[in-house]
């Protein structure tokens, strides 16, 4: 994978700049995390050579000072909203985090639910947590947010909302995905503490959008496309420019809601430390993009990637029509269709060619290797098998797992299995080949070509199973599949 990214510049500038906004505020300060603090796949695909957990080595340092607490919205636990990556739900998701963070020595505090309107799931989530003796709080919907300040910054507003009893000095507020309602429940908090007489700061920790690059940036762009099921729209902070003269990117939410900041900081300190929403925000992404070109064709495979994934889930039944049709849009604005991931079309014309569903992979050195289904193998399966004999150099004529071998298989899937589709899948091909390799030299050489597969990019003509889908995330590679259900 090239690289377009300098990780180790990032991680010094960003930790600097971190520590410069904790000294502004004395005592306490909320930081709102926007993305990940680790698994932050998005950015490691759009800025190669991030490393996903760049945030928890950065804070690491600051660690017996830091106390966690994870949002979750009350409708995303209504509709068990699914974290793509992973493949999880999000209520799933912040009990996954809570380990993750403790088992590498973070506290985390509580678990805060919010946009809390009785919704059952959320009822039945929180009882849950209860039994796990983790601590919980809601937070409920105010009437006319972001706009309504008034009401928002009063008793009735933030008031009504649960007070989240915090014990250090720096508070981590993040969730599973975007919309969870992070910087609504740090602004609660702000204005429930300064009703305690403590004086609390705010700051937010960002990635993206990416304040210093163009609006129409392909980084920039790629971000649009992860959040199109929230509808963000970045934009030119308004605020920015007009006390600066400088023009910086931030989007809707963050820009909408700065005059509720503003007054909230009016109200407590008799000043707002921030003049823009930018100014907010701590983010040196900009500054350490080491090679502008590797990391705009890698965002504009991320956005062909977001339509991929959009498409498959209408395919799937889900109503998100207008998550598919805004990324189109996004299409034009990066000048850029399907056919610009070399692997859509290298698939497409497999299967025009031998009439069976098909898939292919790119190499690093831009080598293309293709595979198609065949009633022994599903086109995953065979890829897998040809491009691990490609970079062994073995040659294609080769048939590393005789027939004789999957034969049983089959027979175990459909007559004792009671399945439905005899073809072996990438983990039953991985398998057999892992108890080939004891005795057969090629099999191994082949399974040692596996590592050589993270960064490469494969594309399917037909909506792979969850098996198959998790074998190439396992892998490193950036699967995409045509909204093709199989038959």
């Amino acid at each position: 994978m090239k690289i377009g990214f300098d990780n180790d510049k990032y991680i010094k500038l960003q930790s600097e700049h971190i520590k410069e906004r904790i000294a502004k505020f004395d005592g306490k300060l909320y930081l709102e995390l926007g993305g990940k603090l680790f698994d932050d796949h998005h950015a490691s695909r759009v800025l190669p050579g991030f490393k996903p957990d760049s945030k928890l080595r950065m804070f690491g340092q600051l660690r017996e000072s830091i106390e966690i607490v994870i949002v979750i919205s009350a409708e995303d636990i209504e509709k068990n909203k699914i974290r793509a990556d992973l493949g999880i739900t999000y209520d799933e998701d912040v009990l996954r985090l809570r380990e993750e963070f403790r088992s590498r020595g973070f506290m985390v505090g509580s678990v805060v639910i919010t946009h809390y309107n009785g919704q059952r799931a959320a009822d039945q989530f929180r009882h849950r947590l209860q039994r796990m003796d983790i601590k919980s709080y809601v937070h409920y919907p105010i009437d006319g947010y972001p706009h309504n300040v008034e009401l928002i910054a009063s008793d009735e507003g933030f008031g009504k909302n649960d007070y989240v009893k915090t014990e250090r000095p720096l508070v981590i507020v993040t969730a599973p995905g975007p919309g969870s309602g992070k910087m609504a429940t740090c602004l609660s908090q702000l204005y429930n503490e300064n009703k305690r007489g403590i004086h609390a700061g705010y700051a937010k920790f960002e990635t993206f959008p990416v304040w210093s690059l163009p609006l129409k940036h392909p980084v920039n762009i790629a971000y649009e496309a992860a959040t199109a099921d929230l509808n963000d729209v970045n934009m030119i902070d308004p605020f920015h420019l007009e006390a600066y003269g400088k023009t910086a990117i931030n989007y809707n939410r963050d820009i909408e809601i700065f005059p509720v900041l503003n007054a909230l900081f009016e109200g407590i300190y008799g000043e707002n430390p921030y003049k823009s929403p930018t100014d907010m925000g701590v983010n040196m992404v900009g500054f350490c993009i080491s090679d502008d070109e590797v990391c705009c064709n890698a965002s504009r495979d991320e956005i062909i990637r977001r339509y991929y994934a959009a498409t498959n889930k209408l395919a799937n039944g889900i109503d998100n029509e207008n998550e598919v049709n805004k990324i189109r849009l996004l299409f034009n604005q990066a000048k850029i269709t399907t056919a610009y991931r070399r692997t859509t079309t290298a698939a497409y014309e497999r299967k025009i060619e031998t009439g069976h569903t098909a898939a292919a992979i790119e190499l690093e050195d831009g080598t293309i290797i293709t595979a198609k289904s065949s009633p022994l193998l599903g086109c995953s399966a065979a890829l897998l098998l040809n491009v691990t004999k490609h970079l062994a150099g073995i040659d294609h004529e080769v048939k590393l797992i005789p027939q004789s071998m999957i034969e049983p298989i089959q027979k175990t899937k459909i007559e004792y299995l009671m399945g439905h589709n005899p073809r072996l899948h990438t983990d039953e091909v991985l398998v057999a080949l892992s108890v080939l390799s004891k005795d057969d030299e090629l099999c191994r050489r082949a399974l040692e070509q596996l590592p050589r597969l993270r960064g490469c990019q494969v594309h399917s003509t037909v909506m792979l199973s969850e098996v198959d889908r998790k074998i190439f995330n396992k892998l490193g590679c950036g699967l995409t599949c045509d909204p093709v259900i199989k038959q």
